[in-house]
């Protein structure tokens, strides 16, 4: 019979208007990696920090048995206590604070009350040798990649003795590099006996390191899968109800004249005025066209796109922006948006979105022309407007006066993209426009897309995984140190290519 660590019981947790969790049950055998999988809003996270206790006892109905005893939680440091760790999808780090700060915050070594710097230091390089971390204690998070504060987060687990890690998204946001070494060391920590649970989209990491995997949909715990059913196609199914034959919407492309182009664009470095970090590039799209450009993390492709998009980073910036073949003024965000170029950035929290804004003033905000009249907001037609594009990107939410914060992070690409499909635009730049969610919410956004190529826009998008790219783009141009080294039509074009392209610089047409 198997041992179980944790056992989580009809768990039911509501929130206004929503019931966010119906009768959840989770079974965790020790020493294992168990993977939780289910569409955005599902109730994933929600079950974690109910474990966590991040809710407390009394805010959910159910039981949590661990180790064979029944938990009230009443916050953070009871889990902690037993040994129960979370990190969540946003990291808890402190920027401005050292590594060796950060992991021992609220729990340092003192003597006689006077924090012991050098036992504190000592201690967080043997943790930061566990996960495989070179960096001096004293080195501030702010200077450190996002692949390494992942790291900084799992030492910080490990030294408060965790027993059961509980990771939330943990590769969202990583380079293939990082996210296997992430996996990696999961894998070790198996090996040493610690527990993990993982919540992720990404269906081909689970498939490597998962024991057994949990659906969740619509809050309700669908099936648990063990080793041997564990396939993308099954979860799939489970995720959304259905299968899913095509992973990406067919197009029957209609591909006209070039419409946006990019000349001889040359960006430096806003802090460092001698590193250029975009060098000299050049690139079309045509109407109805949706053209990729792939490359590592660090290749330049976000800043090139906040470049274009407003100057919205860099200095000394050069080159030229022409649409319908003419030159327009993109030297301000305002500028750029009247020219009908929008772009959907990277992180929706910080720069997309309003959080503690509703749906409603999130979609218009982009384009409030649109819903004024003499300068005045009419708030009729403003209901009608963030109703109608809740409708047609199937924002899932009780209405459109519910907090953007409050939404699951495909919900909330949606409101993004609402607010720029509201502002009318004629070029599209998505950057990341998939990142950390759903197989399900993926599909309809590549349907958006779609829609808005067959409509005659010029779209580009800019992602890390490669399938997403040839799946769903016409033509693909490849960066790699902030230049053009490669491009190929979608059709010919293969994850190889692309690679080879990287690392040789081949592929560049004539």
């Amino acid at each position: 019979m198997p041992s179980y660590i944790l056992e989580m019981r009809d768990i039911t947790k509501t929130f206004p208007g929503v019931k966010a969790l119906s009768n959840v049950s989770l079974k965790v055998e020790e020493g294992e990696i168990h993977a939780i999988c289910g569409e955005n809003g599902a109730g994933k996270s929600t079950l974690m920090k109910v474990l966590s206790g991040v809710y407390p006892a009394g805010d959910y109905e159910g039981k949590i048995i661990y180790r064979g005893e029944e938990c009230q939680f009443k916050g953070i440091h009871d889990s902690e206590g037993k040994g129960i760790v979370i990190i969540h999808q946003e990291l808890a780090l402190v920027p401005m604070l050292s590594i060796a700060e950060n992991i021992f915050l609220g729990n340092e070594h003192a003597k006689f009350g006077v924090i012991d710097w050098a036992a504190n230091e000592k201690r967080t390089r043997d943790l930061l040798k566990k996960v495989g971390l070179s960096e001096d204690p004293k080195t501030l998070i702010t200077n450190i990649g996002t692949g390494k504060q992942q790291l900084v987060e799992i030492a910080k687990a490990l030294s408060k003795e965790v027993e059961l890690l509980i990771l939330d998204e943990p590769t969202a946001s990583l380079s293939e590099k990082d996210s296997q070494a992430l996996l990696d060391l999961l894998l070790e920590f198996k090996r040493e006996g610690i527990t993990s649970i993982i919540i992720s989209h990404k269906l081909n990491e689970i498939n490597r390191v998962a024991d057994h995997v949990t659906v969740i949909r619509d809050g309700r715990s669908i099936e648990t899968l063990d080793r041997s059913e564990i396939s993308e196609d099954r979860i799939i199914t489970s995720m959304v109800g259905r299968s899913l034959e095509d992973r990406y919407p067919p197009r029957d492309p209609k591909i006209g004249e070039v419409y946006f182009q990019v000349k001889n664009w040359s960006v430096y470095h806003p802090l460092h005025a001698d590193r250029q970090v975009i060098k000299n590039i050049d690139l079309n799209v045509r109407k109805g066209e949706v053209v990729g450009i792939a490359g590592l993390m660090g290749a330049g492709r976000t800043e090139f796109a906040m470049s274009v998009f407003g100057r919205s980073y860099g200095r000394k910036i050069t080159g030229e922006v022409e649409l319908h073949g003419k030159p327009v003024d993109v030297s301000t965000v305002g500028k750029a948006v009247k020219h009908g170029l929008a772009y959907v950035t990277e992180d929706r929290k910080v720069f997309g979105l309003n959080l503690i804004e509703d749906i409603k003033n999130n979609i218009t905000i982009a384009n409030l022309k649109g819903v004024s009249t003499n300068g005045v907001i009419n708030d009729l037609r403003e209901l009608d407007v963030a109703n109608e594009y809740r409708t047609k990107t199937n924002i899932r939410s009780p209405s459109v006066y519910q907090k953007t914060g409050n939404l699951s992070g495909g919900n909330q690409q949606k409101v993004v993209l609402s607010k720029w499909l509201f502002a009318n635009p004629e070029v599209l730049i998505l950057d990341e426009p998939t990142r950390g969610i759903d197989v399900g919410a993926k599909y309809e956004i590549y349907t958006i897309i779609a829609r808005l190529a067959a409509e005659g826009r010029a779209i580009i998008v800019i992602s890390s995984e490669m399938p997403e790219l040839l799946g769903i783009s016409d033509r693909i141009y490849v960066m790699n140190e902030g230049a053009i080294v490669g491009e190929m039509p979608a059709s010919e074009a293969s994850q190889e290519k692309i690679m080879r392209a990287i690392v040789r610089g081949e592929g560049k047409a004539a």
